[in-house]
Parts: C-alpha cells; structure tokens; sequence
C-alpha cells in the first residue's frame, strides 16, 4: 500500500507521528543531550548575530525613512551608563545661596534664601526623579522588531512591517511554544530525579548527584528562554565560605547564576507549582526557605544564615541585597542584614542587553506568568556576568559602609549607576527617618556644626 492509496484520516494520523517522532529526535539530539551534557553546537551564538544584523538593517531604514521625509527621528532618554556628576553638600549649597543673598545675616540664624534650595531640590527631584523611573522599562537608542519600543516604528516603511509581522510569526508561533516544551521538559525532569536522589542514603553520592542535577536543570531553563550568557573572571566564583551578592534585575537572574555553580538559595516558602519545585530542591541540597512570619524576624534570618556559611561542605549563598527587582540602569540600596554575618561576600555584576528583550520584571505590573510569558516570546536573553574579588569586611567599617562598598564595586563593573535610595520606594514611600536626616543637616547649619 502506498502514501496515495492510503484513506485521508490514516494518512493524517501518520503525517501527525512522524512530525512528533521527527520533533522529538531533534528536542532530544539538539536541546536534551547538550542540557544535559553541559554543552553547546553554537546555535544560539548564530542567532544572537543574525539578529544585531537585522537591528542594524531596521536602524538603518528608519534614518534613512526619516531623513526622507525630514522627520525628527525618536530618540529615548538614556542615562545607564551615566555617572553623576558629585553634588556640594547642604551646608556649602546653602552658603552659595546666601554669598547671593543681599541680607547680611549670621550664619547661625535662618535666612529667607535658604528657602530656595529646598525648592530648587524638590523641582530638580520632581523633572529628574531618578528613583521612579528605575522601576519602568530601560529606553532603547533604536528599534528592536518589539512592540513595547514604539507602535508607530513599524508603520514606517511597507519593509519594516512586513518584518515586523514575520518577527511577531516566528516569535509566537515557533519560539515560544519551543521554549514552553524545553521548559515543561527540564522543570519535570528537575523535579522527579530531585525527588528520587533526595531518597538516598548516602550523603556524597546524595550531594554529587544533586549539583549535577540542579545544573542540568538551571542548564535546561538558560535553554528555554534562548539565553546567551558571558562569564568573566571565572577565577573569583564564590566558594562555600562565603556569600555570593548581586544587583537584581528580574528573577532569571537566579537561573543565569545559578547554570554556571550552584547556590544555597534563600527565600520564602512558597505553594502551587513553585512550592512543589521548593519542596525538591530542599530535598536533595541545602537551601533556607523562611516561612511569612520568620522573614520578618531579621534576628533568625541571620542567625540561619550563620549557620549555614559556618558549614563549609554547603553551597554559597545567593542573596540580592536589593530586596526587589530594579530595571538594569542601576543598583539601589543594599539591605546591610546580609553584611552583618561577617563572613566573605562574593560581588557578581549582571548586566542585561535590552535590545534582544526587557528583562526588568515590574511585579506591580505583571504576574510572574504574564512576565515568563513576555520574556519568552522576546527575541532572547543576552547578559554579562563579572565576578567580582571576593570583599571582607574591615576593621572599624560597620555593615552599613560594608554594603556601600560592595554595591559600589558592583555599579562600576557593570556600568550602573549607583543611587542611594532604597528600593522599598518602589511600593512605600519615603521614610521619616530620611526626612529627618535632612531636619539635622540643616539644623547643624544654623547651629554652626558642620563639616564639608
């Protein structure tokens, strides 16, 4: 019997087997074994330089579009890579005000010109609120085919929206289911080999088996979402003697890491599916879940901490000091409980590539699946890690300079800006204790207790 001869519905159902067989074969030869393996054929390398080329070829067009028609072309407000110029103290702000000041006045009594710069900082926060705008998506310098850049790009040219339409094909029609099944595939793999190594009775052969198996599953996920990672300085990685600390920009940033050495993660306890993968990992490797209320008890959180770095055989932990995700332009403030253990910090730099997709997750915004959802259907996810010489804390620095030290050496590795503020801002407001540091800052300038 031939293919011709063969009834409609049979030769249906056999097209149908050998597309699954065939698909199969290829998720197993191309994506299974290298995840499991550890290795790669190059092809998301290939991927990630076609696609500069086409952004080159788009950027191109739409100058070309523009000066054509002698339009302005879009320009975004930019400034990650931007450090601040240093600002002059309150007192030497205030004493520049007054030295315009017609009234001759003591320095120590209050003077109507001290008025002004109280609203002339206020003005300046209001037009450049650069706290605000940490938790928004970056700017991007041109077009990447996505529609979160501008919906009027590709409207441009007849060209440019045909590619657009053949990106926005491929991306859900092909790239994304592929990535849910790699997905769907390590997650379970994950889960049902760490359950089963988590049963067994010997310690070394239970902490081999599980490393191996957490970077197969980190590896697996890296996969799904296309990501191209660069490691520099592998030399510094952390060691178990110690805490890893890095900026935080969207909860990959544990996968990325974490597919290059495993960690002892913190966190909370969790229900549903991420509960169940929790309930896994802590089976076969030692992380620290805290439950709702234990998270609150700063006292126990560093105490479990403690006791974990004093275990030399247990893995570093990870920890991002920010305490929220903030959009890859910067590093906010460090939360100083993680500095407080006195143990060995272990800085990471990560530094995302916006134009393959926005990595920020604005949890106000999106659900953790609408966020998943948006990442995998974005071109790729292209990053850079630097680790950083491990720090320790010195003689007479308390926690709080320690942190500011570290966050510091991280923003210049990774060309962030470094910014003071707590990323608490991002659903709180701004604490009284904040407000009053800038009561007894000017109170020492009316008392004469200054120092510049």
């Amino acid at each position: 019997m031939t293919w011709f001869t063969l009834p409609a519905d049979k030769l249906l159902c056999t097209c149908l087997s050998i597309s699954i067989a065939a698909w199969m074969a290829l998720m197993f030869v191309f994506i299974v074994v290298p995840a499991v393996l550890r290795v790669s054929f190059g092809i998301r390398s290939f991927y990630m330089r076609t696609l500069i080329k086409i952004f080159e070829w788009a950027s191109l067009r739409m100058e070309l579009r523009a000066k054509e028609k002698n339009q302005p072309l879009y320009k975004p407000y930019t400034d990650g890579i931007i450090s601040k110029e240093p600002t002059l103290s309150l007192h030497q702000e205030i004493q520049e005000l007054r030295g315009l000041s017609s009234c001759q006045c003591s320095e120590s009594e209050f003077e109507m010109a001290d008025i002004f710069y109280f609203c002339r900082r206020g003005v300046e926060s209001i037009i450049d609120d650069e706290v605000t705008k940490r938790f928004s998506a970056q700017e991007l310098e041109s077009w990447n085919l996505l529609t979160r850049s501008n919906y009027n790009f590709r409207h441009i040219s007849l060209r440019l929206t045909v590619l657009w339409g053949l990106g926005l094909l491929i991306r859900y029609g092909v790239l994304l289911p592929l990535r849910i099944t790699i997905a769907v595939t390590g997650i379970s793999l994950f889960v049902s080999l760490s359950t089963l190594v988590g049963f067994l009775p010997y310690p070394e052969l239970r902490s081999y088996l599980s490393e191996k198996l957490h970077l197969m599953g980190y590896h697996f996920c890296v996969i799904s979402l296309t990501a191209i990672v660069t490691y520099h300085n592998r030399e510094n990685k952390p060691k178990n003697d110690g805490i890893c600390v890095a900026n935080h920009t969207t909860p990959i940033d544990v996968i990325i890491l974490a597919s290059d050495g495993c960690y002892a993660l913190v966190g909370q306890v969790h229900g549903g599916l991420l509960g169940m993968i929790q309930a896994a990992m802590v089976k076969s490797s030692p992380h620290i879940w805290f439950e709702r209320a234990e998270v609150k008890d700063r006292h126990l959180v560093v105490k479990r901490l403690s006791d974990h770095v004093a275990d030399r055989t247990k893995q570093p932990i990870l920890i991002f000091p920010e305490g929220t995700c903030v959009n890859n332009t910067s590093v906010m403030m460090f939360k100083k409980g993680s500095f407080e253990i006195g143990c060995t910090v272990y800085p990471v730099a990560i530094k995302y590539d916006p134009r393959f997709g926005d990595p920020f997750w604005n949890s106000s915004k999106f659900g953790l699946v609408g966020y998943l959802l948006r990442v995998m259907s974005s071109w790729a996810i292209v990053c850079s890690i630097w680790y950083l010489p491990p720090m320790i804390r010195e003689e007479g620095e308390d926690a709080i300079q320690f942190a500011n030290r570290v966050k510091a050496a991280i923003a210049a590795q990774g060309g962030l800006v470094d910014l003071v503020w707590d990323a608490g801002l991002k659903r709180a407001k701004v604490k009284d204790t904040f407000k009053e540091e800038q009561q007894k800052l000017y109170s020492k300038v009316l008392v004469g207790d200054h120092k510049d």
